[in-house]
């Protein structure tokens, strides 16, 4: 494969990356209304619309700061912080940052009820493609891993054998989705449990998923990611103290 790839037309040639971004983003959230026209919402409409706007939202903003303080020198180094900011995102910092729109959001209209069950599919499926999208770019985006000398190691680009860590990525999110799946079909779990399964699953594939990547490493030896992850963890944690049985909880 030549890195990055694109599609010809012509004389020009357009890069498959924004092309799959824009694709996981049409086909997730139609999967989702799919699904919420099947299934049935819990929540009414007009305040589900408030609750999107408030994923939106925090998802642009948490995944624009976390991509910024990826690299702490480059953040030093920008001769314009907020271009720096816009230019960088992250999935981990947009799943949280919407998490904390949603959840902000959801006081103010004074929703109570678990909000986050239905989007779990749409964005395993919205990730799969926009991480493809990550592949076709080789090293040329920030989403390669470290050289290995593993038998599936794969030139992306420099000349370098690499772990493909986007590849692993979709292999683990398909893993993900049938277990979920399972779940859904044998434990029936309470309304919530699926996008907390999600969350506390993805987070901690994330965090081990960093010790591969190349990135820059705080004293304590992690990156930003992985202290994110960490982050996000301890709030699941205490979420399921404040109500141990919640997680196993089936419906009746």
């Amino acid at each position: 494969m030549n890195f990055p790839l694109a599609i010809s037309t012509g004389a020009s040639k357009i890069l498959l990356h924004p092309i799959l971004e824009t694709l996981a983003i049409f086909i997730g959230f139609r999967y989702f209304l799919m699904l919420r026209n099947k299934k049935g919402d819990h929540i009414e409409q007009a305040r589900r619309i408030w609750i999107i706007i408030g994923a939106i939202f925090g998802a642009l903003l948490g995944s624009r700061l976390i991509g910024g303080l990826e690299d702490i020198n480059a953040l030093r180094n920008s001769g314009n912080i907020l271009l720096h900011f816009y230019k960088n995102k992250t999935v981990v910092g947009g799943f949280l940052g919407g998490l904390s729109g949603v959840e902000l959001m959801k006081k103010i209209i004074g929703e109570k009820k678990s909000s986050g069950d239905l989007f779990v599919y749409p964005m395993i499926l919205a990730l799969i493609i926009g991480r493809i999208g990550c592949f076709s770019m080789g090293v040329y985006e920030e989403t390669f891993g470290i050289a290995t000398s593993l038998p599936w190691g794969m030139d992306l680009g420099d000349g370098v054998m690499r772990h493909p860590v986007t590849l692993y990525e979709m292999l683990f999110l398909a893993a993900l989705w049938f277990c979920l799946k399972q779940t859904d079909k044998k434990i029936l779990p309470a309304e919530g449990v699926r996008f907390k399964l999600f969350m506390i699953s993805y987070l901690c594939f994330r965090f081990a998923l960093d010790f591969i990547k190349p990135h820059y490493t705080f004293q304590s030896g992690l990156s930003t990611i992985q202290l994110t992850c960490i982050a996000g963890l301890i709030y699941y944690a205490a979420v399921i103290k404040t109500n141990p049985a919640g997680l196993l909880t089936k419906k009746t």
